[in-house]
């Protein structure tokens, strides 16, 4: 499997807005975001950004470049704009939505996590949930 970070910066360790570019956020269920997590992080680079988790344990949200929201049409997840205030969200170790933490902690990934790369790791991971799910 090919993979690779986006060149694209989510400004780590600063503000948004002023500072630098927004990230987007894909959310999918944790279970599927949890096997998407595995997939890229077995490939033959590290290509997985920043994620957050909900402390429900409902979802996971990956960070991906600015723009990629207006694009995004993967079944069974959500891209949002995060920017859509001005400010955007922040990349330092405090999680930026109340309610939840990171899984992959800015500080081990700063460059968002390349929408194509995610979108065949989410499709991957996907497939892997079902096929388990037949075996029972």
């Amino acid at each position: 499997m090919e993979t690779s970070r986006s060149n694209d910066p989510c400004a780590p360790s600063s503000a948004f807005g002023p500072a630098g570019p927004a990230c987007d956020l894909v959310t999918v269920p944790t279970r599927q975001g949890l096997e998407a997590v595995d997939i890229l992080r077995r490939g033959a680079a590290e290509a997985v950004g920043p994620v957050l988790h909900d402390d429900g344990g409902d979802t996971l949200g990956f960070l991906v470049p600015p723009g990629t929201a207006a694009a995004w049409d993967l079944p069974g997840s959500v891209c949002t704009e995060t920017d859509t205030d001005g400010r955007g969200l922040r990349l330092d170790p405090e999680p930026p939505v109340e309610g939840s933490d990171w899984l992959v902690p800015p500080g081990e990934a700063d460059l968002a996590t390349d929408p194509a790369v995610l979108r065949r790791a989410l499709g991957e991971a996907a497939r892997t949930i079902e096929a388990a799910d037949n075996c029972r």
